[in-house]
């Protein structure tokens, strides 16, 4: 039996016949070489075939996965990540898939890895960590070109992996640190900001007559209800203080 095998995945085989006599499942077309010529097609069901003329090949036409095996790829801004994926495709013309192609899979996988490289290389780091989607359709878009012309249709490319170098992660751990001291200081000097204009309506309001001793007497309050406390509190008149500064300054 000839198969066309890609880690394990067989898209293309020999169908084998006995007495003449070969059954494809639902999902299996094929054509009929006689004499190593293309002779015509074979659908699901059972078909005939002249044994030792005629030999019969088929291909899936099931939606089948096939990885993008992961590799070092270098970005627009020259950082290099490891990067992996998945594409889904399908057998639509059997006639190419089988003739065109001699592993459909690896073909497939190999055209993925190239356009996979040449995508990042247009894109900085951050686009790539953000802009999955983006990815898989440029690449979609540029895979799916050529697999038509074997018969092949790409459904859908998934990114699976961007893997970051460890210096690159220490760096942006340490960048992802500096950020968030710098909004803490942002949020600390708008708070004392805030605090400040409140202080300086407070002083303002205390200027008024009687404030600023109904303040001091909720600050005595205050430190009064402390019971660990043992400090001694003695409370003097703002009349008595005004009248010892009035001698003085005569």
């Amino acid at each position: 039996m000839y198969n066309f095998m890609s880690k394990g995945l067989r898209v293309v085989k020999q169908k084998m016949t006995f007495f003449g006599i070969g059954m494809n499942v639902q999902w299996e077309k094929g054509i009929v070489l006689r004499l190593g010529k293309y002779s015509r097609e074979v659908g699901p069901g059972l078909f005939l075939a002249i044994p030792l003329i005629e030999q019969v090949y088929v291909a899936s036409t099931r939606t089948m996965p096939i990885d993008i095996p992961k590799q070092e790829v270098m970005t627009k801004d020259n950082v290099s990540v490891y990067i992996n994926g998945v594409v889904y495709f399908k057998v639509i013309n059997h006639r190419d898939a089988i003739t065109k192609l001699k592993d459909p899979a690896y073909a497939i996988s190999r055209y993925s890895q190239t356009a996979l490289r040449d995508v990042i290389g247009t894109m900085t780091l951050d686009e790539v960590l953000n802009e999955r989607t983006i990815i898989a359709d440029n690449i979609e878009a540029i895979v799916d070109k050529m697999a038509h012309l074997w018969g092949i249709d790409i459904e859908s490319i998934k990114i699976q992996d961007v893997v970051l170098p460890d210096s690159m992660k220490r760096a942006m751990a340490r960048q992802a640190e500096a950020e968030r001291e710098r909004r803490g200081l942002v949020i600390k000097s708008s708070g004392e900001l805030e605090a400040a204009k409140n202080f300086k309506v407070a002083a303002d309001n205390m200027t008024e007559k009687g404030s600023m001793y109904i303040r001091t007497l909720s600050t005595f309050a205050d430190i009064s209800s402390d019971k660990h406390s043992k400090k001694k509190i003695y409370i003097i008149p703002p009349e008595i203080i005004n009248a010892i500064k009035s001698f003085t300054q005569e």
